[in-house]
């Protein structure tokens, strides 16, 4: 009798082990987007949990599309930017709250966080948490414009016909933040909204005889300022960076204003099967060391908090040299963006074209 207790027991425990292995492992289903999810983070994961990843590749229209057809399932977790999160889940219900108290939260830099929290809050529940980043800004070549530092030395005429930016949106929130106005703040006011962007398009068309072009290709801008033609570009970090490798000269500046910055993010899609996994996958990404060999091959800011210790020494130097804490605090994150709104802007920005 004793005997058969004891094979009981035993058949039992192996029962449960089994279980709980499989409830440890399993697959998680990824959606993302190219370079987010590495071979060798991939594979070291994978070994540490025994969880399955399965990635597809996907960007923001892409995302919301596939979640769309399946009303939220297909996956345990994907990675849309922030400012596409809060308008889709009111309208489609496409994600679930994030459980914070499941995310190693002390390893998030913590306006970061917030932000994400913020923009991604429906119901009262936060959406999502982040992931990594990047920031427009301006770049700029120290050796002809040693003074330049905030947004609106792009309609300065000391910088005569050496000026060039794009005919975009980012432009004249920039120019917003650069006179002083919080544009985002102005985004459930159509009419204070509207006035805003008349005076910054105003200041644009009184500026326009300094911008040497609109830049509209990211290769003819690089171009333009190895070659001298232009000392002075609102553009992304990334470039700046990359004149920065080949001439000490030019390098990407946070303005004083607050560089305009996108965060990618974690959401958990509605009817995700594999949370657990998801929120494995999570900590395991934001895991300084880890965060860093991802910034490392990919160049994009980590929301990791103590992650740029383990970077490489390059990359490490652009950002210690370009965001220190005070300018990664001051970075406007962009929200959301009322559909209205790019009415609005496109009429500006079509009048700002038109002038001569």
């Amino acid at each position: 009798m004793k005997k058969m207790l004891w094979i009981a027991l035993i058949v039992s425990f192996c029962l449960i082990f089994h279980i709980s292995s499989a409830t440890a492992g399993g697959t998680l289903e990824l959606l993302t987007w190219k370079g987010y999810a590495p071979k060798n983070l991939v594979d070291k994961f994978q070994d540490e949990t025994g969880i399955t990843v399965k990635v597809t590749y996907s960007n923001n229209e892409e995302m919301i599309a596939k979640l769309r057809a399946t009303r939220g399932a297909g996956f345990d977790l994907a990675q849309p930017s922030q400012d596409r999160i809060s308008s889709v889940q009111e309208k489609y219900n496409l994600y679930q709250p994030i459980d914070l108290s499941k995310v190693k939260t002390d390893q998030i830099i913590p306006s970061m966080l917030e932000a994400v929290k913020k923009n991604t809050m429906v119901a009262g529940k936060p959406h999502a948490v982040p992931f990594c980043w990047g920031t427009s800004g301006l770049v700029v070549n120290r050796k002809y414009a040693p003074n330049a530092g905030d947004y609106s030395d792009l309609l300065n005429a000391f910088y005569n016909g050496r000026v060039s930016y794009r005919l975009k949106r980012p432009t004249l929130i920039a120019l917003s933040f650069a006179v002083g106005e919080n544009p985002f703040a102005k985004y459930s006011d159509a009419a204070a909204y509207t006035a805003l962007m008349d005076r910054v398009g105003q200041a644009m068309i009184d500026g326009k005889p300094f911008v040497k072009n609109y830049w509209t290709n990211g290769d003819a801008l690089l171009e333009a300022m190895r070659s001298g033609e232009v000392h002075l570009a609102m553009a992304w970090d990334g470039a700046g960076w990359k004149l920065h490798d080949e001439n000490p000269n030019i390098d990407f500046i946070a303005p004083k204003s607050g560089a305009l910055g996108w965060i990618d993010t974690f959401a958990l899609p509605a009817k995700a099967k594999n949370v657990d996994a998801a929120y494995e996958w999570i900590n395991f990404m934001l895991r300084p060391e880890n965060a860093a060999a991802f910034t490392n091959a990919e160049k994009y800011g980590t929301a990791s908090n103590g992650a740029v210790q383990y970077l490489d020494a390059s990359v490490r130097g652009n950002f210690e040299r370009c965001f220190p804490m005070e300018a990664i605090v001051n970075i406007k994150w962009y929200p959301p963006v009322p559909a209205k709104l790019e009415e609005i802007e496109g009429k500006i920005l079509d009048k700002v074209k038109a002038a001569r």
